[in-house]
C-alpha cells in the first residue's frame, strides 16, 4: 500500500461545440491554470504530468503545457479513447500513491471536428475490427454511426432480455438537461420533454438525436499530492482517492454475441467491483455518481453494471426517481456527456473535477447535500473502463 494520494485541485473551462472552440493547446493551458491556481501551486512544483486527448498530433500535450511552463518534466500522452482522461488520472495517482512524485498534473483536452466520430485513418487495420464482427453478426451492417449502433443495439438488447419499453431511455435524456441547467460548463442547458426526446430525428434503434452525446470542446484538469507534501505544504487535504481500478475487455466481450457486452458492461462491473473491494464501501452508500453516458442507453446499462441496481431493474429505478435529487442516487449532477458535452479526452478530469466540487460543497445548485464519497465512471471502446472512488476527509 501506497501513499493517500489527495486532489488538491481541480480545474476545468466551459465546454463548447466545435464552431465556438479555442485551439486545443490554448484550452489546455486554461485548464491547467485554473488547477494550479485551486490547488495553490506554481507550475514549477509539478514533477510529472501526464496529457490525455485523441484527436491530435503526438506531444499535444506538451504543446499546451509549455504555454504554462517549460521546466523539463516528463509529460505523458496517453489515448485510450473516451476513457481517455480517466486514464490520464489514472497514471497520474499512480505516480503519487507508489512514490515516483509527490505532484503530478493530469490534463485531458479535445478539439472536436463535427460530426460523428469516425477513425482518421483507412490504411490499416481498425482496433475495432474484432468489435465489428461481432456486431456485423448480431445486427448486421448499417451506414449509421458506428458508436451509435454499438450502443443502439446494446439498448435494443436490454430491452428485449427485460421487456422494457425503449422509451425508458428518452427519461434519461430529460434528466440530464434538467442537472445541466445549473451548471455553466455545461453545453446544453434548456429543458427538453421527453417527447421532445422521442420526436428528433431517429439515429439508430431506440436512439434518437437527443439522446446522443454531441462532439464537444473542452478542457479539464487535475492536481496529485502526496499526503505527506500536502501536510509540508498546507495544501487542501479534503477530497482523497480511496480506491481506483481500469479493466479492459475479457473473452466474453466476442465470445457471447451480446451488443451490451460489446459497450463493456463486462469492463465495468469488473472494475467497479475491484473499486468496491478495495475501499470497503457497498454501491448503496453511494449518494452521488458521474457516469458515462455517451447515449442515454449506457447510462441505464450502467447503472446496473455499477451495482447501483440489481440487474434487470433499470426500469423502475429510473420511474421510482432514484437516479436523480430526492432519489437513492444523484447520477451526472453536471448533466453528463449528453448536456455539459463529451470532448474526448477532457471527459474524465471533468468528472473529476464535478465530484471534487460536490464533495468539498461547491457544487452550487447542484450540490448533492451530506456527500462524503463519490464514484466515477469513464468508459472508452476499445477498450478500458475507468473507475474512481472519492472520499471527503474533512481535512481542508
Amino acid at each position: 500500500m501506497g501513499t493517500r494520494v489527495f486532489v488538491a485541485g481541480v480545474g476545468m473551462i466551459p465546454f463548447t461545440t466545435p464552431r465556438h472552440s479555442q485551439t486545443y493547446d490554448v484550452m489546455a493551458e486554461r485548464a491547467v491554470r485554473a488547477a494550479l491556481s485551486d490547488a495553490g501551486v506554481e507550475y514549477d512544483a509539478v514533477q510529472q504530468a501526464y496529457a490525455g486527448y485523441v484527436y491530435g498530433d503526438s506531444t499535444c500535450g506538451q504543446a499546451g503545457l509549455y504555454r504554462v511552463g517549460r521546466t523539463g518534466i516528463p509529460v505523458v500522452n496517453v489515448n485510450n479513447n473516451c476513457s481517455t482522461g480517466s486514464s490520464a488520472l489514472y497514471l497520474a495517482r499512480q505516480a503519487v500513491e507508489f512514490g515516483i512524485a509527490d505532484v503530478v498534473l493530469a490534463v485531458g483536452f479535445e478539439q472536436m471536428q463535427r460530426g460523428a466520430l469516425a477513425s482518421q485513418w483507412t490504411d490499416r487495420p481498425t482496433p475495432f475490427d474484432r468489435f465489428d464482427g461481432v456486431v456485423h453478426r448480431v445486427q448486421g451492417a448499417s451506414e449509421a454511426p458506428f458508436a451509435a449502433q454499438y450502443f443502439g443495439g446494446a439498448g435494443r438488447e436490454y430491452c428485449e432480455r427485460y421487456g422494457v419499453d425503449p422509451k425508458v431511455f428518452a427519461e434519461i435524456a430529460v434528466k440530464a438537461r434538467r442537472h445541466a441547467a445549473g451548471n455553466p460548463y455545461a453545453v446544453f442547458r434548456d429543458p427538453v420533454t421527453a417527447q421532445e426526446v422521442l420526436d428528433s430525428p431517429r439515429i439508430y434503434g431506440p436512439l434518437t438525436r437527443l439522446q446522443c452525446c454531441p462532439p464537444t470542446c473542452g478542457a479539464a484538469a487535475a492536481i496529485l499530492v502526496s499526503e505527506e507534501y500536502a501536510r509540508a505544504h498546507g495544501l487542501n487535504r479534503e477530497v482523497a482517492i480511496r480506491a481506483q481500478a481500469i479493466s479492459t475487455d475479457f473473452d466474453s466481450t466476442f465470445a457471447e454475441d451480446s451488443m451490451m457486452k460489446i459497450v463493456g458492461y463486462d469492463m465495468t462491473k469488473a472494475a467497479a467491483d475491484q473499486v468496491y473491494r478495495e475501499s470497503g464501501i457497498d454501491p448503496a452508500e453511494i449518494p452521488v455518481v458521474e457516469l458515462h453516458d455517451c447515449f442515454t442507453t449506457n447510462e441505464l446499462l450502467t447503472y446496473e453494471a455499477l451495482g447501483l441496481t440489481a440487474e434487470g431493474t433499470a426500469e423502475k429505478f429510473i420511474a421510482d426517481g432514484d437516479n436523480t435529487y430526492g432519489g437513492r442516487v444523484v447520477t451526472n449532477p453536471s448533466g453528463g456527456l449528453l448536456s455539459k458535452g463529451h470532448p474526448l479526452g477532457a471527459t474524465g478530469l471533468a468528472q473529476c473535477a464535478e465530484l471534487v466540487w460536490q464533495l468539498r460543497g461547491q457544487a452550487e445548485t447542484r450540490q448533492v447535500e451530506g456527500a462524503r464519497i463519490a464514484l466515477q465512471h469513464n468508459i472508452g471502446l476499445g477498450g478500458a473502463a475507468v473507475v474512481t472512488l472519492y472520499e471527503k476527509t474533512s481535512r481542508a
